[in-house]
């Protein structure tokens, strides 16, 4: 009987060591996390991990190796069918926007204040019922003021009806959405305060690609009445890449000479530096003129290389492609919807679009065992599969 009480002692005892042993080992795996040497390694591992062959594929018999190959070239068919698809796509794009245009120049008529929409279009559902009573307590109220106060009132509402269309419609699109505010400077504004419309044109012959026409009123900055920015897309599988292709890309930007006033141009600005001569110590300022941060650098892309094989620089590449994003955003996105941008509802519904992704992120995501992580995946190693259903 005291050979087993002093089993247990031992067995209790032993469990005690494993438990502070095991809690050793988390408190130095969480202090070594806490090293950025080491959390860096750990990502660098792992990151080239990612994508490796687990030798599954070179393992197949060669017969099984050259139906793969026959695999692929039937793939290769079904990828040029597809960029076919994404022509006809671009072509019926053209077509229906020819119908948006009678729409879109009644809105620019609407914002810019040439047209006044009668009772009738203005008709529409108020957002919310407190709007409703507010409105409703406002026209009393208006009303009781107007009998009290005719002449002040009288000012105000002359005031009221002088104002035409929306006042700074695309400057508040600008403003709310978030890639198009970081580019605009405060020097900026003044000017698209006087943006009156922003259209689209597609080119349906080859080249493939759209470009934006920005239209001004006349302004004490430049002369134009119309900038442009042109892209060009490319609809094809590349040779080094074929699977690759996801549809059409833009590949390509061209803006338009802005023909500033003197001293209005808003992309340069003067700085004033000093200069010492070498051998008689003089010093001398000069005043030199370089780039300045603004919306209108937008209509001056870097270059691309017309050789498809040229390099671009890593800066050079970032601009353009956030460009290209822009550019794409403001024609896919602004264009259609720009009444749901100035009033915000077209940021909310991204954010709710954006914030669902994050929870399936967060919720595991694609719940495939990892197997995308592995592009040679052995389905006969992996344990537990389940079949669900659709």
């Amino acid at each position: 009987m005291l050979v087993e009480e002093a089993g247990d002692d031992h067995e209790d005892m032993s469990s005690d060591e494993e438990g502070e042993g095991k809690e050793t080992a988390l408190s130095t795996a969480a202090s070594l996390l806490k090293d950025p040497a080491v959390v860096a390694a750990l990502q660098n591992k792992l990151g080239n991990m990612v994508g490796q062959n687990s030798g599954y594929i070179q393992s197949l018999p060669a017969p099984v190796k050259k139906r793969i190959k026959a695999l692929k070239k039937i793939q290769l068919e079904a990828t040029k069918q597809e960029a076919k698809f994404y022509e006809e796509v671009h072509k019926l794009e053209c077509k229906y926007h020819r119908l948006y245009e009678p729409l879109y120049n009644k809105r620019a008529q609407i914002t810019t204040g040439t047209y006044e929409p009668n009772e009738e279009e203005c008709e529409w559902p108020s957002d919310s019922e407190d709007e409703e009573t507010e409105l409703s307590d406002g026209v009393k109220e208006k009303a009781k003021i107007e009998n009290e106060k005719e002449g002040k009132e009288g000012e105000n509402k002359k005031e009221d009806a002088d104002v035409k269309g929306i006042p700074s419609f695309w400057l508040t699109i600008f403003k709310n959405v978030d890639m198009l505010s970081e580019m605009v400077q405060e020097a900026d504004e003044p000017v698209l305060e006087l943006l009156q419309d922003i259209t689209v044109t597609f080119s349906e012959s080859a080249p493939m690609g759209f470009t934006l026409h920005f239209h001004f009123k006349e302004n004490d900055y430049f002369t134009n009445t119309i900038l442009t920015k042109e892209y060009e897309m490319k609809c094809e599988p590349m040779e080094d890449d074929p699977f690759g292709f996801e549809g059409p890309e833009i590949f390509k930007c061209k803006g338009c000479s802005i023909d500033w006033k003197k001293g209005k141009n808003l992309t340069v600005k003067q700085v004033k530096k000093k200069q010492k001569h070498k051998s008689k110590g003089n010093v001398r300022v000069i005043t030199k003129q370089v780039k300045a941060d603004s919306f209108f650098n937008f209509f001056d892309p870097p270059q691309v290389p017309d050789d498809p094989t040229a390099e671009v620089d890593e800066d050079t590449q970032a601009i353009l492609t956030a460009d290209f994003e822009i550019g794409h955003y403001i024609r896919e996105r602004i264009v259609p919807r720009a009444v749901l941008y100035f009033t915000g509802e077209a940021l909310e519904d991204e954010s709710d679009f954006e914030e669902e992704e994050d929870d399936d992120d967060e919720d595991g995501g694609d719940d495939d065992d990892g197997s995308d992580a592995d592009a040679d995946f052995d389905p006969s190693t992996a344990k537990n599969p389940e079949c669900k259903q659709q």
